[in-house]
């Protein structure tokens, strides 16, 4: 604990020191971005993708930007590290300094409402209606990402937290003929695993033990009640959340030594060290993907997946998003980007590679194959329950006080400590 408390004093110490060498971009009088090279004006994209996969998707629908908008110059400013959190802590640093990228990345749902109500982003209803979006996407999805009858985000995917990511030939060794599908049945493949001398779970920094409690919540609780917990009145005290909680903690028991973040966990299921890894699906892209921008690995052989034990039927859902910052220095070139991350041609350049399922309904299915498939059918026939560490459920303050006390939880193992932790966060932040 004491190691990880260090950790965030220099990460936090290098967000500073980012923000104060970033300076105020030198925006003209205007407001319109300085020209780059070439004169070009600069599109500073903010986001959080920078690993395989993810940041090889992003380059795919920069290049489409580029293409369209050769005035343009795209600006990478991503920043590694943490499911978004170090990317999180600068931003609000430059938002607070009034110096906001020109767009910048957002998990649809909760995660935004912070900003919307400090007056950090502009409303895009009206790009929503130049571009028929309320058409294109999901109307459950519209409805999420709507504020008293406003929109202020764009979506280009859609991702599933709740995905158990398996090596097969490790499970057939340990005696496991199947995905468990039960946490009963989780918790006795974990035994057996362990018994064979292999890693049973592998997990990565802090925020993958909060993604992995997500899914035993919903596991252990169903989706009726675990979508219950995130409204006015939930009761995070009940004797089921306190099984749940029994339950994270005894398949917790079972992980492996921390890795840094969740690509060399997951690596460790590839390359048949562990035998499970609960992560969101962005992991396909990085098992999948060619060697330059991924591991390379054989879908059914090298890695497999199923539904978190106990969510089969429900798709744990989180959104990547795109928004307009009030202020920005280069705001008709961050339209421009949104126009292209909105697009049909943007979603399938980007999705295939990413590991996720597009936002729009028209997408083209056939690039959709393996475990992409299985997502899409998945979508649109499950039930639906948001996800906490990827900000559907919770906004910022609330899942910093879950994280807090899940972080208090790795180093004490207390499970009335994290219950009660859990309890006080509800009610100094619901919605």
């Amino acid at each position: 604990m004491r190691r990880w408390l260090a950790a965030v004093s220099i990460t936090m110490v290098s967000v500073l020191g980012l923000a104060a060498c970033g300076g105020g971009g030198g925006s003209t009088a205007t407001g319109q971005s300085p020209a780059a090279s070439g004169g070009k004006q600069q599109v500073e994209v903010f986001s959080w993708w920078t690993g395989p996969g993810e940041a090889d998707g992003l380059q795919a629908m920069r290049k489409i930007f580029e293409e369209k908008n050769p005035n343009y110059t795209f600006f990478d400013a991503a920043v590694a590290g943490g499911s978004g959190d170090k990317a999180k802590a600068l931003l609000q640093s430059k938002l607070q300094a009034s110096t906001p990228p020109d767009t910048f990345q957002g998990h649809a749902g909760a995660e935004l409402q912070g900003y919307i109500k400090a007056g950090n982003l502009e409303d895009l209803t009206s790009l929503y209606d130049e571009l028929k979006l309320k058409d294109a996407f999901p109307a459950q999805l519209v409805e999420q990402i709507s504020v008293e009858g406003k929109i202020y985000s764009v979506p280009v995917n859609i991702h599933r937290s709740n995905v158990l990511w398996f090596n097969p030939a490790v499970l057939k060794d340990a005696g496991v003929a199947a995905a468990p599908k039960t946490i009963e049945e989780f918790i006795a493949a974990l035994e057996k695993v362990k018994a064979k001398g292999k890693v049973p779970l592998s997990i990565g920094s802090e925020w993958t033990v909060t993604h992995l409690m997500e899914s035993v919540l919903l596991g252990s609780l169903g989706t009726d009640a675990y979508n219950a917990l995130f409204k006015p009145g939930a009761d995070w005290n009940s004797a089921e959340v306190t099984k749940a909680l029994e339950n994270f903690a005894k398949i917790l028991s079972y992980a492996g030594d921390p890795q840094d973040d969740w690509q060399p966990a997951a690596k460790q299921v590839a390359d048949g060290e562990a035998a499970f890894n609960v992560m969101g699906d962005w992991a396909y892209g990085y098992f999948h993907n060619p060697p330059e921008g991924g591991l390379g690995k054989t879908s059914k052989t090298d890695f497999d997946w199923a539904p978190a034990p106990g969510t089969e039927g429900t798709y744990l859902w989180l959104s990547d998003s795109f928004t307009l910052p009030k202020g920005a220095k280069n705001r008709d070139g961050a339209l421009a980007w949104l126009k292209v991350a909105a697009s049909k041609e943007g979603q399938d350049a980007f999705n295939p590679k990413k590991g996720s399922i597009p936002a729009r309904k028209d997408a083209d299915q056939a690039l959709y194959t393996d475990y992409l498939a299985d997502a899409l059918k998945d979508w649109s026939s499950n039930k639906l329950a948001g996800s906490i560490q990827h900000g559907v459920a919770v906004n910022q303050p609330w899942l910093a006080a879950i994280n807090e006390a899940v972080g208090l939880f790795i180093g004490s193992k207390d499970v009335k400590a994290l219950q009660q932790g859990l309890a006080d966060a509800a009610t100094a932040n619901a919605q």
